[in-house]
């Protein structure tokens, strides 16, 4: 059987104004996966979600590669992460200013402790379905977007080993698939997945069946301040 890995992204740039972007440790983390895979595998496709921060993924994972030939990242925009910014906005309006979220983060004392309590409940509302008026994209909308993108993409790979750059929404949403379990426990694997971590999902024609889930052994081995989940 021929693999797919799902690559989460490194880390973004928590708190700037643009968060859609890799942070230095996110650049870093990427550069030691693609030291670690060098060794290991050589894709025949690299499919990545048209964010910045997925294209910047692959290419410090490429630089980190050390063979001479990798594939160009070809663009799938079902790989895209849900509109968090969307999402948090309509649970605490205020927070459109970034002003005043930063703010509000820096006098809880632990702005990324803060910041994750927030964005679980912002998520919590909008899985709910109770306010799908209220969102650009619902949580049924998002999971139908995914799941065809990666049907479509076990398709259209035919075999080959397939490097994915994308985020731990969708990786949740497609390992959900896969176990069969529900939105709330969904909710729980997004809220693990490390930062550059792998998830390979093995496939022969339309089977396929999740190998290994949320691995960031690359980055224990390099430094273990390295793994990030935000």
């Amino acid at each position: 059987m021929a693999t797919i890995y799902l690559i989460r992204h490194g880390q973004a740039s928590f708190g700037e104004e643009n968060y859609d972007q890799l942070s230095a440790t996110g650049w870093q983390q990427a550069k030691v996966l693609g030291q670690w895979m060098a060794d290991r595998v050589r894709p025949d496709v690299v499919i990545g979600g048209n964010m910045k921060r997925h294209r910047e993924t692959v290419e410090a994972l490429a630089s980190g590669y050390r063979r001479s030939s990798f594939p160009d990242m070809q663009v799938a925009e079902g790989f895209n992460e849900f509109d968090h910014v969307a999402v948090m906005h309509n649970y605490r309006p205020q927070w459109r200013d970034h002003a005043v979220m930063k703010a509000e983060l820096d006098a809880s004392g632990n702005p990324a402790k803060a910041f994750q309590e927030t964005f679980v409940k912002a998520v919590q509302r909008w899985v709910s379905g109770d306010h799908d008026v209220d969102y650009p994209e619902t949580w049924s909308g998002f999971k139908h977007r995914v799941q065809r993108s990666f049907d479509d993409l076990v398709s259209w790979a035919d075999g080959g080993e397939v490097f994915v750059s994308t985020s731990g929404g969708p990786i949740a949403v497609m390992v959900q698939s896969l176990l069969g379990i529900s939105d709330s426990h969904a909710l729980g694997l997004n809220n693990v997945i490390a930062n550059t971590s792998v998830t390979r999902v093995l496939y022969s024609g339309q089977r396929r069946s999740l190998a290994v889930f949320n691995n960031y052994s690359h980055l224990e081995a390099e430094d273990p301040a390295l793994v990030t989940f935000r």
